[in-house]
């Protein structure tokens, strides 16, 4: 046995990222298949009676059921637990159940959560309504002023939880202040690494406890499957397993397969999402129907610096107010042909949307405003189309609204 199983033996650490992403997690079976193989079975059979129940005890290393362990599903989190440079990682039926699961795990009634209010909609409906009835706080701040991160502390604070860059403005945490400021008041970091993967930013190097992703986003990259994971240390992802195998937001063999292929091409396609992201964004800042763009590789960005710093790429979604409002934003995206008017994003095909009636309608007003949702702000998650077909699509609108 060779080269997919140097990861097992203490190896991995001689491999780069992208060799690591085709390589890494694999363990051949007794077939000697090259390509890793999917394992669409509920259920594991045992040659005795003694077998079974050692392996159900936990005696013996084996699986028990899909619900708990799959060997395609192990595929996968093994190669992203080597990407993000974790211990373990825990995979889930989608990010948001991964974002659940992390805080079933860890948190308990009267304990409190500080948070970026740029959080993406669904995941502050989570803390507000469903972790808020396990009598479970959460404070919201500003992401990136450390100091708003500090006064919202108390001695309840059990995790600080944060997107960076946020959705869809682009702002940027300082992952290291934070994880300082974590540690001095012995709680745990977890940072949703989605936007930009283990491709562009580690933030377990940085000093995070927990990554968090929806692989639904650009793990998979091409659209094609809904799932999750958790990555950190075996002590804190032990607890995570727990809930996955007794509540049961398993992922599916299937699921976990394509994104296991998705990790292979994942910083390829990061590279060249990036490069058309910071073109689009550059046309889009001298376009006079544009008021602001909100991206950070922009030099124009308050935290241009920071991003440069703590990532190696801006990552590929972008915000841009447009003039008119929400009248103005519709006409943009009603305009297009060519990019797809969807919520989802980390998709090969561009995608654009209205945040403060999709992605962030939930919210309220209230909220919206809090987290800088303005109804002219139009999102676009930028493909892997042709630059130049990608601007012409948004120029059909923006060009009148500009008049």
């Amino acid at each position: 046995m060779h080269d997919d199983n140097h990861q097992e033996d203490g190896h991995q650490d001689e491999w780069s990222l992208e060799t690591l992403a085709i390589r890494a997690g694999h363990q051949r079976t007794f077939e000697q298949e090259h390509s890793e193989p999917i394992f669409p079975t509920s259920s594991f059979v045992y040659e005795s009676a003694a077998e079974a129940a050692r392996k159900f005890g936990g005696q013996e290393p084996g699986n028990v059921y899909s619900r708990f362990t799959n060997p395609t599903v192990h595929t996968f989190e093994r190669r992203l637990a080597a990407l993000e440079g974790g211990e373990r990682c825990v995979a889930t039926s989608s990010g948001m159940s991964a974002i659940l699961s992390t805080a079933l795990a860890l948190l308990s009634a009267g304990d409190e959560i500080v948070a970026s209010r740029s959080l993406f909609g669904s995941t502050v409906s989570l803390f507000d309504k469903y972790l808020g009835k396990l009598g479970i706080t959460t404070r919201y701040v500003e992401l990136s002023s450390v100091a708003a991160w500090e006064a919202a502390i108390t001695p309840k604070t059990r995790l600080l939880f944060a997107e960076t860059p946020s959705n869809p403005l682009s702002e940027i945490a300082d992952i290291s202040a934070l994880s300082a400021l974590a540690k001095r008041h012995d709680a745990l970091l977890a940072i949703d690494n989605c936007f930009l993967t283990p491709a562009l930013q580690q933030p377990l190097a940085l000093g995070a406890d927990l990554v968090i992703h929806s692989a639904t986003k650009y793990l998979d990259g091409q659209g094609r499957a809904v799932g999750g994971a958790v990555v950190g240390s075996h002590a804190l992802l032990e607890e995570v397993f727990g809930v996955v195998r007794t509540c049961g937001p398993c992922l599916s063999p299937f699921n976990a397969w394509i994104f296991t292929k998705g990790l292979e091409t994942l910083s390829l396609r990061m590279k060249a999402h990036c490069e058309n992201a910071l073109t689009l964004a550059r046309w889009l800042d001298a376009h006079p129907a544009v008021k602001h763009v909100f991206y950070s590789g922009l030099e124009n960005h308050p935290q241009h610096a920071l991003a440069k710093q703590q990532q190696k790429g801006f990552g590929a979604v972008l915000g841009f107010e447009v003039k008119g409002g929400q009248e103005g934003a519709w006409q943009v995206i009603d305009a297009t042909r060519m990019l797809s008017i969807t919520g989802n994003l980390g998709d090969v095909k561009s995608t654009i949307t209205h945040p403060a009636t999709t992605t962030h309608g939930r919210l309220s007003d209230a909220q919206k405003e809090a987290a800088g949702i303005a109804p002219g702000l139009i999102r676009v998650a930028v493909g892997l189309e042709s630059q130049q077909d990608i601007q012409r699509d948004l120029a059909r609108g923006l060009d009148v609204l500009a008049g």
